[in-house]
């Protein structure tokens, strides 16, 4: 039986470099390796393997000791051509040679029952970490975390091979283990660097494609589960969970398109978003889930025909249960294994630019679940979590809470998101759940929080996290968006003026307030007219999105279709209707796919949309309005570079709660750019209404979400209208409309 998967790698003979052994070995020191050092070894209890194994120097000169269990005989490759026979100093596998002179870049060849293998010893490399790497993670500070921890193929010496790294600072021993050792973490135990506890092993041989896990001797002496590696660019599927060791050839091929849109004011640009689960958009006949390439050539199409700007994908970054949605990860640095690899994503995202198409990864640092294998009580001692419950933990949803207060935490948390952002080009972050983040007592009865060192409710080490995460986004040219439902104040706006630093946040007063109406019978509409024109009073204070996100269509919410009054044609009228005065309204525009295809159903993430609803001419009625309300929302400034300013909003009529009208002009940065929205929300037809406008001219009817082609009735205003010199609504100039029953209308007003 081998010891190495590895062993069909041929090994490297390298050029013998004393300069590349580890200081204290080259100063000659008398290192002490009693009898107990070497039980403490194959027991793999020993805290410094490197002071027993590889290269030293005692008073009789230069030896090697290595470990193979098994094997029968051992011999020391000498850089010359030269071999030594190793001698048996431990029953349990533990060989020595002695040399003249250092051995310089010796291998070992090992015979395990009549098979014969040649390996590098990873215990005569020096450190991979330098002063510079070991100084940024004492502090918390290292702007590349990646490259100094996780599992990076590179060379050493000449030599192929793995560096590990991983942060564990109470663990009394951490190895490497996977089929390449099979999975005994006696074999390749790592290097400890006392004082920011960090552990690395260089395993010359490992590639991309090998896989690996962690094990670890907690702080009570005891050993803990296999442990994934925290910043696993690769996961393994469930059960086996195991890390990957990740290599990417892939090329870019969208540096232009990056250049052109890294850090873009958004604010003034028009932000349609598409937000979906790739596991559930559509699939192939048999129910199989489509990969991230097949993806590409799907979904960016149809993304880019719908007239959509933006896609938010629910969280890729590895997660153990599909049910999830990816909301509980545990690699933040890994997407997900369902839809192919690491390149595979690459690709996905690359394409997405190609088209024109920005891509939004919803981000998850509020929590993160107890999986054995994951960060949860990592070296035996509450590391990325709070060890008091009333800090740590989140009872609604059974998870943990990152400790805010630990730089290295937060240094993790940053790292993963600015590796979306320079490793898989993605161009913002959607953080979720920034509310749980932001307030100690959330979710929490009195008695089960701890106060703040003033006696607050806030959470100062979080604000100063996500602050701290927002200005390393910015600087990467990225933008976040913030879920983030309270009245917490300046959440977008500037970390250095006070704010949280997020560019957008979504509104959720405005979608509560809105689908509450929506869902109203129409001839109680009067009396909830507030619920469509409060959100004015506000709407200004953030740079909002109106979010109509895939958690509205859960547990047992409904669909938005089923969320609209009515019979069956009004439920489709309305829904029309409420999307084309979204799309007016000022705020950047998000919906979750299936919106679009009016679906019948709640979303549900083990099958795929209704895409066979789209038969039905209602249905598809609903699918052409939308992608001709983001058309338009793109084409017409004044639909959206004000959509943050309230000089781009003037009501018209907000008052005739008898007979559920709403009329507003919104306005682009050209004075005479502007936009007549007329909305109406009872299913009577209503002719020669009167509504105020801003000056003389025809009034083109640019949309109607009435019209036949979207399965309306086909009432209208033949796609124009003229100003009559009538005062009204506090304009010397009006039309007279025929307001067809539960829809919204858009005239373009004529130049000034």
């Amino acid at each position: 039986m081998g010891l190495s998967g590895t062993h069909s790698r041929p090994a490297v003979m390298a050029r013998c470099d004393a300069s590349l052994v580890p200081k204290r070995q080259q100063r000659g020191h008398a290192l002490v390796n009693s009898q107990h050092d070497l039980n403490s070894l194959v027991a793999g209890r020993h805290c410094d393997p490197f002071s027993v194994l590889g290269p030293h120097c005692d008073a009789d000169g230069w030896c090697v000791r290595c470990w193979f269990p098994g094997a029968s005989e051992v011999q020391l490759l000498l850089a010359n051509g030269s071999s030594r026979a190793c001698k048996r100093v431990h029953p349990q596998g533990v060989f020595m040679a002695r040399c003249h002179e250092h051995p310089g870049h010796y291998r070992l060849q090992v015979d395990v029952e009549g098979e014969v293998f040649a390996y590098e010893d990873p215990y005569r490399f020096a450190s991979t970490l330098g002063d510079v790497d070991r100084h940024l993670l004492a502090e918390g500070t290292h702007q590349r975390l990646a490259d100094a921890l996780g599992a990076s193929v590179c060379r050493l010496d000449g030599i192929a091979g793995v560096r590990f790294g991983v942060w564990a600072p109470n663990a009394k021993r951490v190895s490497v283990v996977g089929p390449f050792n099979h999975w005994d973490g006696r074999r390749h135990p790592m290097r400890l660097h006392p004082g920011i506890g960090v552990w690395e092993l260089f395993i010359p041989d490992l590639a991309g494609g090998d896989l690996y896990k962690y094990e670890l001797v907690g702080a009570c002496d005891t050993l803990l589960p296999l442990k994934a590696d925290p910043l696993a660019r690769q996961m393994e599927p469930p059960p086996g969970n195991a890390s990957i060791v990740a290599f990417s050839g892939y090329e870019w091929r969208d540096r232009d398109w990056i250049e052109q849109h890294r850090g873009l004011d958004l604010t003034t640009q028009p932000v349609a978003i598409y937000e979906l689960h790739l596991g559930s958009w559509r699939r192939t006949h048999s129910g199989k889930v489509l990969g991230y390439r097949e993806l590409a050539h799907t979904l960016v199409p149809y993304v880019v025909s719908m007239g959509y700007t933006h896609i938010e994908l629910l969280p890729v970054a590895e997660h153990p249960f599909d049910g999830s949605w990816g909301y509980q990860p545990v690699g933040m640095f890994a997407p997900t294994h369902r839809f192919g690899s690491p390149d595979d994503f690459k690709y996905f995202v690359d394409y997405c630019h190609q088209h024109d198409v920005s891509v939004i990864l919803d981000w998850v640092p509020a929590h993160f679940p107890k999986d054995a294998h994951g960060l949860a009580r990592f070296d035996g001692t509450c590391l990325y979590e709070h060890a008091d419950p009333r800090q740590g933990e989140h009872a609604d949803w059974g998870t943990l809470i990152y400790n805010f207060a630990r730089p290295e935490v937060v240094n993790y948390l940053v790292a993963s998101a600015l590796w979306w952002i320079d490793e898989y080009h993605i161009d913002g972050l959607r953080v979720d759940a920034v509310a749980s983040m932001l307030y100690l007592d959330y979710s929490r009865e009195g008695g089960e929080w701890v106060a703040n060192q003033f006696g607050g409710n806030e959470n100062l080490e979080a604000v100063a996290f996500v602050r701290r995460l927002n200005e390393r986004l910015h600087q990467a040219g990225a933008f976040s968006i913030a879920e983030e439902s309270t009245s917490w104040p300046q959440v977008s706006r500037p970390a250095r003026n006070g704010g949280l630093g997020f560019m957008f946040k979504w509104n959720m007063g405005w979608m509560h307030d809105t689908l509450h109406y929506m869902s109203e019978a129409s001839v109680h509409r009067r009396y909830h007219q507030d619920c469509m024109t409060f959100g004015l009073m506000y709407a200004f204070s953030e740079n909002f999105v109106l979010a109509l996100s895939h958690d509205e269509v859960v547990h047992g919410k409904g669909s938005m279709l089923a969320k609209m009054s009515g019979d069956r044609w009004q439920q489709f009228a309305n829904l029309r209707a409420y999307y084309a005065f979204m799309y007016a309204y000022p705020g950047k525009k998000l919906m979750f796919m299936g919106g679009e295809l009016a679906q019948l159903r709640e979303w549900d993430h083990d099958g795929e949309l209704d895409w066979g609803a789209l038969d039905d001419p209602l249905h598809g009625g609903v699918q052409s309005t939308v992608r001709d309300l983001n058309h338009l929302y793109r084409n017409i400034p004044a639909l959206h570079v004000y959509d943050c300013r309230d000089d781009g909003f003037e009501w018209v009529e907000c008052a005739d709660r008898e007979q559920s009208v709403l009329a507003f002009l919104r306005r682009g940065s050209q004075p005479t750019s502007e936009m007549l929205v007329v909305a109406h929300f009872t299913p009577v037809p209503r002719y020669k209404y009167r509504i105020g406008v801003p000056r003389a001219g025809t009034y083109d009817e640019v949309i109607n979400t009435d019209a036949t082609q979207y399965g309306g009735s086909g009432i209208g205003n033949f796609g124009a209208v003229v100003a009559e010199a009538v005062p009204a609504h506090g304009h010397q100039w009006s039309i007279s409309l025929s307001l067809p029953p539960l829809a919204a209308l858009y005239f373009r007003c004529p130049p000034g």
